[in-house]
C-alpha cells in the first residue's frame, strides 16, 4: 500500500517546459507559499505548515539526488518544530517575548562567515561521497538556509535578505534539475521575501 502511495505522489500531475510536474512537488508547492504568507504576517500556522512541506521536498530531493537539499529539508522539519516552540515561548537574552527586531551587521558577521566556510566544506563530502549531479549548487542553499531558518525563529529581521540569496541560487539549482515547478515558487518567494523585509521593518 506504500508503495502504491508513494508511485502515485509521483506520478506527473502535468507537464512543464518538457519537465513532468508531479503531486508531491505540487502540493509541496502550495504549502509553501501559504507557509511564506504566514511568515510575513508573523503567523505561527506558518511552522507545522513547513514542517509538512519540508517532509514532501525530502522525499522530492532524494528521489532526484539532490541530497543535500535532502538532507536539509530533514533539519527544516527538525527547525520547523523549534522555530515553533520560540514563536510561542521563546525569550530574549534579557528575558523578553520575541518580537521583530534587528539582529545588526555587527550580529551577523560571525554566523556569516560561518555559513561561507560551511559552504566548500559540503561542496567536497558531495563530490567525493555522493553521486550529487550538482554539488556545488546543492551546498551553497544548504547551509544559507540554514542561517535564514535560525534568523526567522529568532525572529530576526535579517532572515528576509538571506532568503532572497538562498532563493536566487536555488532557482539555478531547481532549473538545471529540471524541478520548473519548485523553480517558479522560489523564484515567487524572491519579491515575496522583500514584501516579507519591508512588512517586518514597519513591524
Amino acid at each position: 500500500m506504500l508503495a502504491a502511495l508513494w508511485a502515485a505522489l509521483l506520478a506527473p500531475a502535468f507537464t512543464a517546459f518538457g519537465s513532468p510536474i508531479t503531486w508531491l512537488e505540487l502540493a509541496a508547492f502550495v504549502l509553501s507559499v501559504w507557509m511564506v504568507v504566514c511568515n510575513m504576517r508573523v503567523n505561527p500556522l506558518a511552522w507545522p505548515l513547513a514542517l509538512i512541506a519540508s517532509l514532501m521536498y525530502f522525499a522530492l530531493f532524494l528521489d532526484g539526488k539532490l541530497y543535500g537539499e535532502a538532507a536539509l529539508q530533514l533539519v527544516f522539519a527538525a527547525l520547523a518544530v523549534w522555530g515553533w516552540w520560540q514563536w510561542r515561548f521563546g525569550r530574549t537574552r534579557e528575558g523578553d517575548v520575541l518580537t521583530v527586531r534587528r539582529l545588526g551587521l555587527q550580529g551577523l558577521a560571525k554566523p556569516a562567515l560561518l555559513t561561507l566556510a560551511a559552504w566548500p566544506l559540503l561542496g567536497v563530502f558531495l563530490a567525493r561521497f555522493t553521486d550529487s549531479p550538482l554539488p556545488w549548487w546543492d551546498a551553497f542553499p544548504t547551509v544559507a538556509s540554514l542561517l535564514g531558518q535560525w534568523l526567522l525563529a529568532r525572529k530576526y529581521e535579517e532572515n528576509w535578505p538571506t532568503w532572497i540569496v538562498v532563493n536566487t541560487v536555488s532557482v539555478v539549482l531547481f532549473g538545471l534539475k529540471g524541478y520548473w515547478l519548485t523553480v517558479i515558487l522560489y523564484a515567487g518567494f524572491i519579491p515575496m521575501s522583500v514584501v516579507g523585509w519591508r512588512a517586518w521593518q514597519r513591524a
